[in-house]
């Protein structure tokens, strides 16, 4: 009885696979929908140094950017995301222009950024740019997650794309992995950096 039970539950949970993943083609299709945001002003962020450098300077020689919203060295959260992507640095920096970004002053940026041996590009920025992405609620406090933008011939930069961050996201694989076991992430929380 176990070994058909098993087996039945087996082929089901491979069937769920292929439904998420028809739903994540689905989603892909639906966001090419979606109205570019077109940016309309120039930001500027702060980075080591002094040093103070625009959106559209963020994309270099590239004509993608991806920006990690990150809610700064406070948040265990932002930390265990940060983490995981600075494993795909190499990645998709050979396509993309890649900044992490959080309102915390560069200074703490790089120091924490060091600690965790981060390969992202750093820059610190203020409310009103987190406010303007959606990235924050309308009293400045940062919200976690990532930006899609493309620079057209023109110069001009639109918002392609954008997504929070949160537990059982498609961006941090250690709740997937949580869920291999019975008691799924049981409480489970990062560990302070």
């Amino acid at each position: 009885m176990f070994a058909t039970d098993s087996a039945t539950t087996r082929r089901r949970i491979e069937d769920l696979r292929h439904q998420l993943l028809e739903l994540r083609r689905q989603v892909r299709e639906l966001r090419k929908t979606v109205p570019e945001e077109v940016i309309g002003r120039e930001y500027v962020f702060a980075g080591p140094r002094g040093i103070r450098i625009t959106l559209a300077d963020l994309f270099g020689d590239r004509d993608e950017l991806i920006i990690i919203h990150n809610m700064g060295r406070a948040c265990r959260y932002c930390t265990l995301w940060a983490d995981g992507l600075n494993g795909l640095v190499p990645h998709l920096a050979g396509r993309a222009s890649l900044v992490l970004v959080s309102p915390d002053p560069p200074e703490i940026q790089q120091a924490f950024a060091a600690s965790r041996g981060w390969q992202f590009d750093l820059w610190s920025t203020g409310a009103e740019f987190l406010v303007d992405m959606k990235m924050a609620d309308e009293k400045g406090s940062p919200w976690p997650g990532i930006s899609a933008f493309v620079r057209r011939p023109d110069g001009t930069i639109v918002r392609t794309a954008f997504d929070y961050f949160g537990p059982g996201d498609d961006y941090c694989a250690v709740w997937h992995i949580w869920d291999m076991f019975p008691s799924g992430a049981g409480g489970w929380e990062p560990r302070e950096g």
